[in-house]
């Protein structure tokens, strides 16, 4: 076997080949990377806290996108203090928008999420979460995210956890950076 390019590599530029699946139409203005800062808070927590984040999206030519997302917690400055959370997984596009994901992180949590995709927002709901027997208690999550303009992406993320009902968790404003 040889070394080298491969032939269909994963592309973050939605112009870069392979083109995008004809069903990634409601997310192709996603693609890329996304960074900028955020805030948090959640019953269980001592105190709110601010973050930095950035999300990618990539795709292969199938009908799929390659999520994955990295927080790191942030003090008043902006200096990152140490990483927060980290997740990955593929959001799988069908017709009229509707998409399946399916997210996991390294802390033993599993979603698969349900939503759909327009050209403005994806609203992610989970239907099913699954923990290892040492993960925290997560019950459900309600994940949003909205293209105010065309390098601007908000997100916002409600949880259930820890015996607490769905609420806000984190709301982020984010900037494309490639």
């Amino acid at each position: 076997m040889t070394t080298g390019p491969l032939p269909f590599p994963d592309a973050a530029d939605p112009g870069a080949t392979p083109a995008p699946h004809p069903l990634l139409a409601p997310v192709a203005d996603l693609l890329g990377t996304w960074q900028g800062r955020g805030a948090g808070s959640y019953p269980s927590l001592e105190s709110d806290f601010a973050y930095a984040q950035e999300v990618t999206f990539t795709h292969d030519g199938r009908p799929f996108l390659h999520y994955e997302a990295r927080a790191w917690l942030i003090d008043a400055d902006g200096t990152p203090l140490r990483p927060s959370a980290c997740e990955s997984g593929w959001w799988r596009i069908q017709p009229e928008g509707r998409v399946e994901a399916l997210i996991t992180q390294p802390t033993g949590i599993a979603e698969i999420s349900v939503g759909r995709a327009t050209t403005e927002s994806v609203e992610l709901v989970t239907q099913e979460v699954a923990v290892t027997p040492t993960a925290k208690e997560v019950k459900a999550t309600r994940r949003v995210y909205t293209r105010t303009d065309a390098d601007t992406l908000t997100f916002t993320h409600d949880l259930a956890a820890v015996g607490h009902p769905l609420q806000h968790h984190l709301a982020a404003r984010l900037h494309r950076t490639a």
